[in-house]
Parts: C-alpha cells; structure tokens; sequence
C-alpha cells in the first residue's frame, strides 16, 4: 500500500521529535554530572516558557489557564510530570542513556494497564498478553539480582510508571488543549525547580547556562513536531516511530560516553519494543 505524502511527513515530522527529545536527554545527563537537578528543571523551564507564553498570549489559549475546568485533575497531573522529569534526570546521572530509554520504553505498556484501570477502557486477551511480554522485556534490562534493587534502576521504573499516569490524565484533559496543557507542565516543572534553588545552587558557566536554556528550547520544539506529527498523519502511523529514540540513545551513549547496552539489554528493548508496536496495532483495528 501506498504511503501518501501527509504520512511521509507525519513520520518524518516525528522521526525529528525523536531525535530532539533525546539530544536534550544527551544533554541533560552531561549538564547533570555538575548541576542538581532542580537547578536544571528550574532554568531548562523558564527558558522554555519564554517561548510557550507569548504564542500561548497569541492564539488566546492563556484564557484557558484560569479559570481551569477540573483543577484538582490538572494539579495532580503536574505532580506527576515534575515526578517523571525529576526521576528520568535523576536516574541518567547514574545509569547509560539507553538503559533509561529502556525503562521509558515500557511506559506505553504501563498507559494500556491504567487505561483500564482509571479510564475504564477494554482491552483484549491479545493486548493482555502483549503486556506481559513488554513487562519480560523490563525483566531482562535488569534480571533480578541487587542491580534491580538499586536506587537509579527503581528511579527509573518509577519515572516511567508517572509518565504512563501524566498520559492517562492527558486523554481525561484533552478538552483543555495541547498548548494548554504543555503550558502547564512547564511552569509546573519551573515552579517545582526553583523551589529547590535555596537548598542546592552551582553557578553555571556562561556555556552551561545557554545549554541549561538550551534544554527548554529543544524540549518544547519537539512537543510541537510531535504534535505536529499525530495532527498531519493518523497517529497509528507515526506514534512506532517513537521507539527510534532508543536507536539514537544508543548511538548517543556510545559516542559521548562509550556506553553500549548488554545483549540481553537489548533483547529485553525488542520485546518492550515488539509488544508495543502490538498494543498500538491492536488498538488501531479496534478503532477501525
């Protein structure tokens, strides 16, 4: 079957929205070995709301911030957003860059298993078992010895389970807008971050601050590409191709840091991978 040209650049649009989210991750884990956390939530969000207030001002979407419809529904959602953030550069700081993005691969998983449990939505044998080879694949990133025990590696599964969360509660607010919502999270995050200053500051250097504005910047132009990308091709289509970012995770981790995931790591990411790609697929026939 013929790919019309509204998917080629659908997937094109996501395949760059891949590569900025984790080039921004390659460049969180550098800034993070010298700067705490908080610190690089605080300046990496400012810097990312100096460009989502004034378009948010232009197409009128500030209106929509107060009041908000269901506000106790929005707070807990940019709990869970500061949560995964907080957790996914926490964990990088100790942990490969792939070996995070595996973690974060399961999420997807995750949002099918909460989508029935918050959302009430029916998913079938087939999914089911899709599941539980994504959460085997979880299993061989880090088999069962101390090395599942450590901090880092729990981190990590814990950001993954609240960005599955912050997602299941995204679909519940969907009516406030993409903008809106991305908004939000931002100054969640920015708010949060800051809040943390006081206790833990390192003066940046003039390089690392721009990269630490950096982060926001790139962040936020790959949110708009990769809704750009479900709005101009059917997001059965492009939403596979966010598992590249594992592929350039690797490549990343390699040349800067000369990390290369354990084979059975990487069998571990293909069953993540492969039942994903079976969960969208599934639910793709059921909206047919």
């Amino acid at each position: 079957m013929k790919t019309d040209s509204s998917h080629k650049r659908g997937i094109v649009l996501m395949l760059i929205a891949m590569l900025l989210f984790t080039l921004n991750d390659a460049i969180g884990k550098w800034l993070v070995a010298s700067y705490p956390v908080g610190q690089l939530l605080a300046i990496r969000s400012f810097a990312a709301l100096l460009v989502l207030l004034p378009l948010a001002w232009h197409r009128g979407d500030l209106k929509r911030l107060f009041p908000l419809q269901r506000p106790l529904l929005h707070l807990v959602r940019m709990f869970l957003v500061v949560a995964e953030v907080s957790c996914f550069y926490w964990a990088v700081k100790y942990l490969p860059l792939a070996d995070v993005f595996m973690f974060y691969l399961a999420s997807p998983l995750f949002l099918t298993a909460f989508s029935v449990i918050i959302l009430g939505q029916h998913v079938g044998l087939r999914r089911w078992s899709a599941l539980v080879i994504g959460f085997t694949g979880v299993i061989f990133i880090f088999p069962p010895s101390d090395a599942v025990l450590s901090l880092p590696a729990l981190i990590a599964l814990a950001g993954s389970l609240a960005l599955a969360l912050m997602l299941t509660l995204a679909r519940s607010l969907s009516a406030s807008g993409g903008l809106t919502l991305i908004t939000l999270q931002t100054l969640g995050v920015a708010l949060a971050g800051t809040a943390t200053l006081p206790f833990a500051w390192v003066t940046p250097t003039a390089v690392d601050f721009c990269l630490l504005g950096l982060l926001g910047f790139v962040a936020t132009t790959g949110h708009f590409l990769m809704n750009s990308a479900v709005t101009t091709a059917p997001a059965a289509v492009v939403a596979p191709f966010q598992y590249t970012s594992l592929v350039w995770a690797i490549m990343l981790g390699y040349v800067i840091w000369g990390d290369f995931p354990q084979s059975q790591a990487l069998a571990g990411a293909a069953l993540i991978v492969g039942s994903g790609l079976f969960v969208l697929y599934r639910g793709n026939l059921k909206n047919k």
